[in-house]
């Protein structure tokens, strides 16, 4: 059986749940385990791997530092636990990956924020920045905020759309359990690995089971869905025993483990996505000489566009148009459409000065524009 190879992959995310982390007697962070993830970490992002972590654990670690019984938890002391846990929580990433000179960045999301396209593009463009400046983004749920995501949130599933928002090709999530068993091995000693799921089939989605520690806000099931979020983004998951000491290492020696296969790219899934699953807004005609530039792969810039159509937002769908009137493509547009009218047909130069700020130049980027003869492959 073919598995992947760990050092193949360019821009991994690594999820990381509060019952790995967090000792749960002490109520402290297991620091001799984070170190060896974080040597592990290292060594892929040596190898030229961008890094990213999803890392549970706040609320557990305020929650020990406040002194809040354990248990079930009132909102509002979930959330003044995680207004103090996350202190602490960047603190021990940050303080791990500068050992092995690396720089981490914090980075708080709700679910709201990989929903809606105006914040799903700044978090996008954030993440893509500290990855070009070879920094490690720690991200969390904003739990001093989220509601929902307190009380029923996961984050296993919150890793997988940030796999997808930042095109990362392989998401790892570890967890407490081996992998995917055909049973629940807790209760069926003969229950089997399944060591590679090549499509994610409602005999797979039967196989879940229910959470299985304390700390933990997600079991088997959210794991699975997680898989289908992850591969349809056109990225591989690989869910993996986190207990043991250097447990990415061990995913790389080809220790037990359960990889989900996607057909896809993140590039290819992410044309799909944009070119099929938004309704488009509006409507941006641009010159012979901005059509060119976008066949040759560059980013649509206001000095190419002659005219806009619609009532469109930051981070809508809209239609490319040459000056004929043909469809080149469809993009996510930088601008809303009051600011569009502003720039259109102006050099990069002279757009802070008519918008007052400096900010993004592109009308539309190229990693948002999906070109006609792509529409069709």
């Amino acid at each position: 059986m073919f598995l992947p190879n760990l050092q193949d992959f360019k821009r991994i995310v690594i999820k990381v749940g509060s019952s790995l982390l967090v000792d749960s007697k002490r109520g402290a962070a297991r620091r001799e385990w984070l170190h060896g993830l974080v040597d592990d970490l290292a060594e892929l992002h040596r190898g030229g791997a961008d890094i990213l972590v999803v890392s549970s654990g706040a609320i557990a670690l305020g929650r020990s530092v406040l002194g809040l019984p354990k248990g079930a938890l009132k909102l509002e002391d979930s959330q003044a636990a995680a207004s103090v846990g996350q202190i602490a929580l960047s603190r021990i990433w940050a303080e791990a990956f500068a050992q092995r000179g690396i720089i981490a960045g914090q980075i708080l999301v709700t679910w709201q924020d990989t929903e809606e396209r105006r914040h799903y593009l700044n978090a996008r463009e954030t993440i893509s920045r500290l990855l070009a400046l070879r920094a490690a983004p720690v991200i969390n749920e904003n739990d001093t905020v989220a509601t929902a995501e307190i009380r029923y949130g996961d984050n296993d599933r919150l890793a997988a759309r940030v796999a997808t928002m930042a095109s990362a090709d392989l998401l790892i999530l570890l967890s407490d359990i081996t992998g995917l068993f055909d049973a629940p091995p807790a209760k069926n000693p003969d229950a089997k690995l399944i060591p590679m799921v090549p499509r994610i089939s409602a005999e797979i989605e039967a196989m879940a089971g229910g959470a299985a520690s304390e700390l933990s806000r997600g079991g088997m099931q959210t794991k699975i869905e997680a898989g289908k979020i992850a591969t349809s983004g056109g990225a591989h998951m690989v869910i993996a025993d986190g207990r043991q000491p250097n447990p990415v290492g061990r995913i790389a020696r080809g220790e037990p483990c359960t990889w989900f296969l996607t057909p896809s790219t993140p590039v290819t899934a992410r044309k799909k996505w944009i070119a099929g699953s938004l309704a488009p807004q509006g409507v941006v005609t641009i010159d012979d000489g901005a059509a060119r530039a976008l066949a040759s792969g560059a980013s649509l810039l206001p000095a190419g566009v002659t005219a806009v159509e619609g009532d469109f937002s930051r981070g809508d769908s809209v239609i490319v148009r040459d000056a004929h009137g043909g469809e080149v493509g469809r993009g996510l547009v930088g601008y809303d459409v009051a600011m569009a009218h502003k720039v259109i047909g102006r050099s990069s130069r002279h757009i802070a000065d008519e918008l007052g700020v400096e900010g993004r130049f592109e009308m539309i980027h190229r990693d948002n524009l999906v070109l006609a003869g792509d529409l069709t492959e």
